[in-house]
C-alpha cells in the first residue's frame, strides 16, 4: 500500500456528490454527514432530487444529488461551490461542474464515461478530453466494475451488487477525509440490520473504495477538518421535515394533549406525516387522507374534540385547503397548517425551493380570514417554531400557518436536544365542566380568544359553523352591525398576538448604512454574507424574520436606525410588497431570485457591496 504524503489541515469543506436516483447518492451523502457529526464536526446538507418521476437514466433531468458542508467552525449553509464532487456518470458532471470550485477533486467513475453515456447527457465532445477538465484533480475510478467483482465475490447477484456501488464512493471519502473506517462498518450494520449477506458485501465494498484510494497517485493528499470546539450538550443530525413533526409531538406533551396530523401526501411535506406515524406511542395519530381538503377538514373535526390538530402540505395543497382554513377562522378553533413551500405555479419545480406562498399565506382566503404566519428559518429551528406555532394557535384559539421550505426540509444540520422541562408552558383556554355562564365567543380580555369547550363536557353545549356567529353568544347571526364587530375581533385577535412574541432582533451593529432584511429560510446564506463583509470593515446588518402576521411590534423602530434597507428572498418580491403595506414611509429596495436554487453567499456579497457604494 502506498504511504500518504501529507495532510492539509482545512478549516471547512463542500462535498458534492451526484448520480442517478438508483446510484445511492442521498444515503452515501447521509452517510458522510452523519460520520462528521459524530467525530464534532458542525454541518449543514442540500439534497437535491430530481423533479421528474423516474426520470431517464444517464440523462441531466434524472441527476439526483447531495451536498454536504463540514467544518471545525459554525457552519451555516450547505455552501456555494464544492470543494470534491463525485459524479457517477457524465451527466452528474454536467449539471454540477457550474457549482464546482477552481481545482476542486473530481472522483468520477470512468466505466460509465463512453460514447453511449455522453449522448445520454448531451455532450458533443468527450469531456475528459476537451480541456474542459484542466486545472481540476480528475481521479478517474473504475468504481462499477470494483464494486461488483468484491460484491459478487461476496454472494451478491449482478444487479444487487451494482447497488454497492455507493459504498465505494464512501470507503474512498472516508480515506481521503481522514475518518475512521469503523464508523462506516458500524452505519451498515444498522441500516442493513436483518440483512447478514447486504452487510458482508457493503462492508467488503466499503473496503475496497478505502484501498483503492490509499493506492492511487491522484489521491496521495488527504485533508483533515478538526471537531468544533466549545459546543457542549447532546447534539444530532436533523433534518425540518423531522424537526416540524418533533416540534409538533413535543407542543402536544407540554399542553396535555394528543397530536392529530390530518394530511395528504405531497413534496416535499410528505415526510412530516410519515414521521408522525412512527410516534403512535406517544399518543399521536397521522390519518392520510384521501384529499387535501379532506385532511385539513379532519383535522379541523379533531380541533373540535380538543385534540391539538394540524395538517401538512405545500403550496397546491394550501390553495385546496383555504375555504377550509376559514372556516377554522370562523369558528376560532386552533389549527396549525405546515406549508413546505416549493417551486410553483401548478406543479412547478416540486423538488425545488422557493419561498413564493407568503401572500397566499397571508391572503389566500375568501372574506376577511386573518391568520398568524410564522416562518422558520433553519432545519433545527423547524422544530422551535413548529412548537411555537402550536402554542399560538392554542392559546390564542387561530389557525397559525407555518412556513418551512424545500431547502429547510430535505437540509438538516445539528440540533441541540432540548430537555422538555426547559420548554415554555403551553396552557389552552379550556373551559371547566358545568362552568357558568358558559357563551362560545366569550372572550379573555387579555388576548381576545374565545374559550374551548369540548362535545361531551357537562353543561357545555354549544353550536359551531361556518355561518357567522352572534357576539358572545355564538347563535346564526345575519345582522350587519354583528358581522362588523365579529370580523373586527377576529383580525384584533390576530393583531394582539405582537403582545405576545419576541421584538426584531438586529444581529451586527444596532444602527449603520445597510440593514439586510431576510425572512424564513434565507438566514444562513443571508447571516453568511453579512458575517463576511461586517469583518472586512462594512457597516451592515440582518434582521430575520420569523414572525410575519402580526410583525413584531418594534419592526419601524429597527428600520428607521439604518440608511438603506435590502429585502432578500427566493420570490418577486412578496414580503417586501407586504412590509411596504405595514411600513410604507421606508423604501425597500430588493434581490430577488426565483431559480429553485437557494441563496448563494457569493451572490449577495456583490449585491450589498452594490448598494454599499452607493450610499
Amino acid at each position: 500500500m502506498a504511504k500518504k504524503n501529507s495532510v492539509i489541515e482545512l478549516d471547512e469543506v463542500v462535498v458534492k456528490f451526484a448520480g442517478d436516483s438508483g446510484d445511492g447518492m442521498q444515503l452515501t451523502g447521509d452517510q458522510f454527514s452523519d460520520t462528521s457529526a459524530f467525530i464534532g464536526n458542525d454541518l449543514s446538507t442540500f439534497p437535491d432530487y430530481p423533479s421528474e418521476i423516474r426520470a431517464p437514466q444517464g440523462t441531466v433531468a434524472g441527476v439526483s444529488g447531495f451536498q454536504v458542508h463540514i467544518g471545525h467552525k459554525e457552519v451555516s449553509t450547505p455552501g456555494d461551490q464544492a470543494d470534491v464532487l463525485v459524479a457517477m456518470n457524465p451527466a452528474a458532471l454536467k449539471a454540477n461542474m457550474k457549482w464546482v470550485k477552481d481545482g476542486a477533486t473530481i472522483i468520477i467513475d470512468i466505466d460509465n464515461f463512453d460514447n453511449k453515456h455522453y449522448k445520454k447527457a448531451g455532450y458533443v465532445e468527450d469531456p475528459l478530453h476537451d480541456n474542459s477538465l484542466e486545472g481540476y484533480n480528475v481521479v478517474k475510478a473504475p468504481i462499477t466494475m470494483l464494486s461488483r467483482n468484491v460484491a459478487t465475490s461476496a454472494g451478491l447477484d449482478n444487479k444487487t451488487a451494482d447497488k454497492t456501488k455507493n459504498q465505494f464512493v464512501a470507503g474512498l471519502l472516508y480515506w481521503l477525509f481522514n475518518r475512521d473506517i469503523k464508523i462506516g462498518e458500524d452505519f451498515l450494520k444498522q441500516k442493513f440490520m436483518s440483512k447478514p449477506a447486504l452487510v458482508k458485501a457493503n462492508i467488503a465494498v466499503l473496503h475496497e473504495g478505502y484501498n483503492y484510494a490509499e493506492t492511487i497517485e491522484a489521491l496521495s493528499t488527504t485533508f483533515h477538518v478538526d471537531p468544533v470546539k466549545g459546543k457542549k450538550g447532546l447534539f444530532r443530525t436533523i433534518t425540518g421535515n423531522q424537526a416540524t413533526a418533533w416540534g409538533l409531538l413535543a407542543a402536544a406533551e407540554k399542553a396535555g394533549l394528543e397530536l392529530y396530523l390530518g394530511s395528504y401526501p405531497i413534496t416535499p411535506a410528505t415526510e412530516i406525516l410519515q414521521e408522525i406515524v412512527k410516534h403512535k406511542h406517544l399518543g399521536a395519530v397521522a390519518f392520510q387522507a384521501e384529499d387535501e381538503i379532506a385532511g385539513i377538514s379532519s383535522a379541523i373535526g379533531a380541533s373540535f374534540a380538543g385534540k391539538l390538530a394540524a395538517t401538512s402540505t405545500s403550496g397546491p395543497g394550501l390553495a385546496l385547503k383555504g375555504e377550509a382554513i376559514g372556516l377554522a377562522v370562523m369558528t376560532e378553533l386552533p389549527l396549525v397548517i405546515v406549508n413546505v413551500q416549493r417551486g410553483g405555479p401548478s406543479t412547478g419545480l416540486p423538488t425545488k425551493t422557493e419561498q413564493a406562498d407568503l401572500l397566499q399565506a397571508l391572503y389566500g382566503r375568501n372574506g376577511e380570514s386573518p391568520c398568524i404566519v410564522i416562518a422558520a428559518s433553519t432545519p433545527a429551528n423547524c422544530f422551535n417554531y413548529a412548537f411555537e406555532a402550536a402554542k399560538l394557535s392554542l392559546e390564542h384559539m387561530t389557525p397559525v400557518i407555518l412556513l418551512t421550505d424545500s431547502f429547510l426540509a430535505n437540509g438538516s444540520e445539528l440540533w441541540k436536544i432540548p430537555k422538555m422541562k426547559e420548554m415554555p408552558a403551553i396552557v389552552p383556554p379550556r373551559v371547566e365542566d358545568n362552568a357558568k355562564d358558559f357563551y362560545p365567543y366569550h372572550r379573555d380580555p387579555k388576548r381576545l380568544n374565545r374559550y374551548w369547550a369540548v362535545p361531551g363536557q357537562p353543561g357545555l353545549r354549544h353550536r359551531i359553523g361556518g355561518l357567522e356567529k352572534g357576539d358572545v353568544t355564538g347563535e346564526v347571526s345575519h345582522d350587519p352591525m354583528n358581522h362588523q364587530i365579529m370580523v373586527e375581533h377576529r383580525e384584533c385577535k390576530v393583531q394582539k398576538v405582537a403582545e405576545f412574541i419576541p421584538e426584531q432582533e438586529v444581529t451586527g451593529p444596532e444602527s449603520g448604512d445597510l440593514l439586510v432584511v431576510g425572512w424564513g429560510g434565507s438566514y444562513g446564506a443571508l447571516i453568511s454574507a453579512v458575517t463576511d463583509l461586517r469583518d472586512e470593515g462594512k457597516s451592515i446588518s440582518l434582521t430575520q424574520f420569523n414572525y410575519i402576521n402580526p410583525l413584531p411590534g418594534n419592526t419601524e423602530e429597527v428600520f428607521s436606525r439604518f440608511k438603506k434597507i435590502l429585502v432578500c428572498e427566493l420570490n418577486m418580491g412578496q414580503f417586501a410588497s407586504y412590509l411596504r403595506s405595514k411600513h410604507p414611509r421606508f423604501e425597500y429596495l430588493q434581490y430577488n431570485k426565483i431559480q429553485g436554487l437557494p441563496l448563494f453567499i457569493s451572490e449577495l456579497k456583490i449585491k450589498f457591496n452594490e448598494v454599499l457604494e452607493s450610499i
